[in-house]
């Protein structure tokens, strides 16, 4: 065991692909017992209440929530990473903490005000985002949502620790951390007759169990988790700049979701359920892939582009291109043709019927034909985001934002609700040639501008 693990340190060690690679393997691994559980979580869920109206009202409670946190904490994440590493490695530890700190100040106090405005304001959005909902349903909603909100700061909390934690190169931790939510939630499904707000009650209670272990990691390695004020340094002013381009793109990217949902609630009642049951298995081997190459390769960019490595970035930018395709590619083939024994063999049981396994099955067919490009758009993001170039991100959500109404709305008339997972899909494909051309673009003038 021993020689193994050593043999596997020398081969991970050599090069910073090399190190990309292994850090990669490491998130994937834990990834993947996150996301099995997970699937446990969804298989339990089909179970107890199929797609029926419970399920509905929870993933549009839940929407807004998951919306602000994808926003917000993927935002100050997208700004303050590759500027904590660049202060890191120039002005040293202490400079370091002290723009955590004070990043995590404003970040409380931004995530603060908009939970209670996302409560505040629920009356005037939730009967717009779920218009098919009658009254009792989207009363179901808002009690839900009242249950769930504690999560946009906690999760937020979680998410920028987690980044902080892997800037430092110490990726397991926080890879299998998230397994406490659903192995919570199954947990209160069995035992507490809650009925749907055992959900809630599991989200809220991983995510707490979830911040205790990330916060102890943390300290482990130095890192004071206080709040505190330092004022405005040149590098939380560069953070700002980079955070506001990032929460308008964020907006309006994560406004698709949003978007496809609400218009899901439009058309036959358990349609949005059915969108979320045909996305799940889709999303295991996106996210999968994904976490771990998006995890791995932020540092290692945001380090090589702190000292002007262009022709490394280049490099890795280019393996992994065709690495990602040639993986990615044969294993969207098999899940097209398999879609619908899937679909069986997961969820039909229960309050699951065999008609629901036909919609589902279409739905999740559709979903996958982004996987290749959706994979290799977010390598792409990740590096302009180390660029700090997050403008161009801004520029291509308003893009994806306009092409997915119009693709939505236009496939629903053709196909139903399995319209909006194709629409999505096409999406991603314009994104990913968009960016990959701007970052081609960008990293030629850098190099000359260092030559």
């Amino acid at each position: 065991m021993q020689k193994l693990l050593n043999g596997w340190t020398k081969l991970t060690s050599t090069s910073v692909n090399r190190k990309i690679f292994g850090a990669a393997m490491t998130v994937a691994i834990w990834t993947a017992f996150v996301k099995v559980a997970a699937v446990i979580k969804e298989l339990v869920i089909a179970w107890r209440f199929g797609t029926g109206d419970a399920v509905d009202a929870f993933l549009i409670a839940l929407l807004v929530p998951a919306f602000i946190i994808n926003v917000v904490a993927g935002s100050f994440n997208a700004a303050l990473i590759p500027t904590y590493i660049q202060v890191r490695e120039k002005q040293g530890m202490q400079s370091a903490q002290q723009l955590f700190s004070g990043t995590m100040v404003w970040g409380l106090v931004v995530l603060g005000l908009t939970t209670f405005l996302m409560i505040a304001t629920a009356p005037i959005y939730l009967p717009w985002i779920a218009a098919g909902f009658d009254s009792e349903k989207l009363r179901l909603t808002f009690y839900l949502l009242c249950a769930i909100a504690p999560i946009v700061l906690l999760s937020s909390i979680v998410t920028i620790w987690g980044a902080v934690l892997n800037a430092g190169e110490r990726f397991a931790l926080a890879a299998i951390a998230p397994i406490a939510t659903p192995a919570i939630t199954v947990l209160f499904l069995f035992i507490k007759p809650w009925g749907i707000f055992a959900l809630a009650a599991g989200l809220v209670a991983g995510t707490v169990l979830e911040m205790i272990l990330l916060s102890l990691a943390l300290r482990k390695q130095g890192i004071s988790l206080l709040p505190r004020w330092y004022g405005v340094s040149p590098a939380i002013w560069q953070v700002v700049q980079q955070c506001v381009p990032a929460l308008i793109g964020a907006f309006i990217m994560c406004s698709a979701t949003l978007i496809d949902q609400s218009m899901a609630a439009m058309l036959a009642p358990g349609s949005v359920a059915s969108l979320n049951y045909g996305n799940r298995v889709i999303a295991f081997p996106i996210t999968l892939a994904t976490t771990a190459l998006s995890t791995a390769v932020i540092p290692y960019f945001s380090r090589m582009v702190a000292c002007n490595e262009w022709l490394g970035v280049r490099r890795t930018l280019n393996r992994y291109m065709w690495l990602i395709f040639a993986v990615s590619l044969p294993a969207t083939g098999l899940l097209l043709i398999s879609s619908e024994l899937i679909v069986q063999i997961l969820f039909q049981r229960g309050s699951f019927t065999p008609e629901d396994t036909q919609v589902v099955a279409q739905i999740q067919s559709l979903y996958a034909l982004q996987i290749p490009f959706y994979i290799a758009d977010i390598f792409v993001v990740k590096l302009l985001i180390s660029m700090r170039l997050n403008y161009i991100l801004m520029w291509v959500s308003v893009f994806n934002l306009v092409i997915n109404i119009s693709l939505n709305y236009l496939f629903m008339q053709w196909i139903g609700v399995g319209g909006i997972a194709l629409s999505t899909s096409c999406v991603y494909v314009f994104s990913f040639f968009y960016l990959l051309f701007f970052a081609h673009k960008n990293l030629k003038i850098f190099a000359t501008q260092c030559n």
